[in-house]
């Protein structure tokens, strides 16, 4: 986080911190707790403020230049930095043991298909499918826990697109960053002081539909703008993305069918699975293990509806076999399941080899 040489802009205890290449995340719990994520793992910070008022000064030297405000009246306020770095805060009355702030640092370089097979993430066997997958157009939901990595992910994937085709993203704290050359990128905007100018994630997809995107990726889905995403998926913009949080592939399915549903509840339940089923061809699940590690544990294919049913189908999973060293071991293997929209990538021109999906 880059701010002016001045000691008006002095961060006491969040300076090392900040500066700090192996933090990816920074937790105060009240003035004199501070935690820090290293590797995927919680440490104390040896450090802290003075009392709560010295934690309020140096919160308002966050947010005060970037035109909020925080109070009483406005305890919670979300922030993103000119770095790209996102600052969550919360203060008393919510915060019942004091200001709370939360600051997940952004990083600027950005990680390739190399970096998760070095760092076991998942092996070449799922980046040559995910790649396949992407040039044949079809569309990818990315699933996981909180800080599991989703984005990280969706960011790999999505730079993947050909560079000859108009990329939408819509984002609502803008974190992606895609390599191509024809990318727009929309932020959405929360209420201001007056409560009024909100521009909500529903009105951005609908807006990226006549901006004549060959593909549209959403950061992150939350809520009513799923239905429309479909919609658009489903009309056209085949090569779509997004993530949304969730515990499993079957897990994302029923909290996209509560937030479908919620934009439009007179539509039966049934048409809303039978439009995600349409729509998403393919999950992608990541999860954070207890050694802190994260990996892409599923990939799954949407294969559509049985009954009123969607059924799903693992193409490739990570199996744990044991704990080395404080390390989770294990393999990636394919289940030995062919995907049904096989012939749609080999129509795309991209030849898969069969052994590609070889049980073990």
């Amino acid at each position: 986080m880059t701010e002016p040489e001045n000691a008006d802009f002095d961060l006491g205890p969040l300076e090392p911190l900040l500066e700090d290449a192996t933090v990816t995340e920074i937790l105060v719990d009240g003035y004199n707790k501070i935690y820090v994520e290293r590797r995927g793992k919680l440490e104390d910070a040896p450090a802290s403020f003075r009392d709560d008022g010295h934690l309020m000064e140096i919160i308002n030297r966050i947010v005060t230049p970037l035109g909020r405000r925080i109070d009483e009246s406005h305890p919670i306020v979300d922030v993103r930095l000119p770095d790209g770095s996102r600052v969550n805060v919360v203060i008393p009355p919510i915060a019942l043991t004091g200001p709370v702030m939360t600051i997940r640092k952004f990083t600027a370089t950005l990680l390739t298909a190399d970096d998760l097979l070095r760092l076991g993430a998942c092996n070449e066997a799922i980046v040559e499918f995910l790649r396949a997958c992407v040039q044949g157009r079809i569309n990818i939901a990315i699933s996981g826990g909180a800080g599991s990595g989703k984005t990280t992910l969706l960011n790999l994937i999505a730079g993947m697109i050909p560079d000859d085709e108009r990329i939408i993203v819509v984002e609502n704290v803008a974190e992606l960053r895609l390599p191509q050359k024809r990318v727009v990128r929309l932020e959405s905007r929360p209420l201001n002081l007056e409560g009024k100018g909100e521009v909500t994630i529903r009105d951005l997809v609908i807006n990226a539909l006549r901006m004549r995107p060959d593909r549209i990726i959403a950061g992150e889905v939350r809520w009513d703008e799923a239905l429309h995403l479909f919609a658009a998926m489903n009309t056209g913009h085949d090569g779509s993305m997004f993530s949304l949080h969730a515990s499993s592939p079957r897990d994302a399915l029923a909290r996209l069918e509560v937030m479908a549903s919620s934009a439009n509840p007179s539509i039966p339940l049934l048409g809303v699975r039978e439009m995600i089923a349409s729509a998403i061809g393919l999950i992608v699940h990541r999860e954070r293990l207890q050694d802190g590690s994260r990996k892409v544990v599923k990939v799954t294919e949407v294969q559509g509806m049985q009954g009123d049913v969607i059924t799903l189908s693992d193409l490739f999973v990570f199996q744990q076999t044991g704990v080395e060293d404080g390390k989770i071991a294990g393999r990636f293997v394919a289940t030995g399941q062919i995907p049904k929209f096989l012939n749609r990538i080999r129509d795309a021109g991209i030849q898969l080899p069969m052994d590609l999906f070889a049980p073990g």
